[in-house]
């Protein structure tokens, strides 16, 4: 059977790696709009309708809009917005979440993208948490640096025009209500916000997301070997992954850091680094925003939901 797939908002950054991520595969038909047309809701809701699946890459709003278009109990969705992470009867689709998560989605109508910075600090941050190394309400911080391909059109174009006289690094969400936090404390399972500060580079994709921990804090401090052992647990034996997890290495430094390593990938890559004297520990996530963070994730989704190998058209 061929799937009909709908990108509502295949013009932009996350729609068009997505598209050329489905690029010749015979089981998918791939509907579409001309450029003209985008604002057409009426043809947009034929083919919303029409649709098996319809991706949504849109803001916020025109995404909800589009959800109102489909009058129908059949098309299933993945929306890449912000708009329906935490919201009821939505599935959110980082897959290699739980164990469970994968067969969730595979069964789901409705699934919500992750967001790219968000799903580093869960991938290190909730195995901790359900193994009782660290406590929910744990004070965290997350920080880090993504590709400015992660800003939207806008500031692609931003750091296109300018060169060289482009910020090299530059620190945002400095009011420390970043859109993404309600999914990051609801599905890292924190009982308090965390604080969050990401940043952005002048190279166009890839990220590295940080979560440094003061484990003196907590009654007994788990050890950088313990903190490797528990997410490397969580990870064992899932089939169909893209995260894997870096042997605990005392080391000063290790370019496996670099936020450009897995660009063009939907790999994710977990690490631990730790001071056992200090009782302080460092997770890092390396992975591309635009692959694992966005369009490769939502591949991966599309996958699990028609029952096809979660890695077809994804490269490891």
């Amino acid at each position: 059977m061929v799937a009909k797939v709908f990108i509502d908002g295949e013009a932009g950054t996350t729609g068009l790696q997505i598209r050329e991520r489905l690029a010749g595969r015979r089981d998918l038909q791939l509907l579409s709009i001309a450029s003209e047309k985008r604002k057409d809701k009426d043809l947009r809701a034929a083919l919303l309708n029409e649709a098996d699946v319809a991706i949504l890459c849109l803001p916020d709003d025109a995404a909800r809009e589009s959800i109102s278009l489909i009058s129908n109990s059949t098309t299933r969705v993945i929306d890449a917005s912000t708009a329906h992470r935490v919201a009821d009867g939505w599935i959110y689709g980082f897959a290699e979440m739980s164990k469970e998560q994968g067969a969730a989605i595979a069964k789901a109508r409705f699934v919500a993208n992750p967001g790219c910075w968000p799903q580093g600090a869960i991938a290190t941050l909730r195995p901790l948490i359900e193994s009782g190394l660290l406590p929910a309400d744990f004070p965290a911080t997350v920080n880090g640096i993504s590709g400015y391909s992660g800003g939207g059109r806008q500031m692609i174009e931003d750091y296109e025009r300018k060169g060289e006289d482009v910020a090299e690094f530059m620190l945002y969400g400095l009011t420390f209500k970043h859109k993404h936090l309600p999914e990051l404390k609801a599905y890292a399972k924190l009982a308090r916000d965390p604080l969050f500060q990401p940043a952005v580079g002048n190279f166009a994709q890839g990220m590295a997301v940080c979560v440094p921990l003061q484990l003196w804090t907590l009654p007994k401090a788990p050890s950088g070997a313990e903190l490797q052992a528990a997410i490397a647990d969580h990870y064992a034996g899932m089939e169909g992954s893209f995260v894997d997890v870096a042997p605990f290495a005392e080391i000063e430094r290790t370019p496996e850091l670099d936020p450009e390593r897995y660009n063009n990938t939907n790999r994710m890559r977990l690490h631990v680094f730790a001071n056992d004297a200090r009782a302080q520990a460092l997770l890092v996530a390396v992975y591309d925003n635009l692959g694992k963070g966005a369009s490769g994730a939502a591949v991966q989704n599309l996958n699990l939901m028609l029952g096809v190998d979660a890695k077809t058209s994804l490269a490891a």
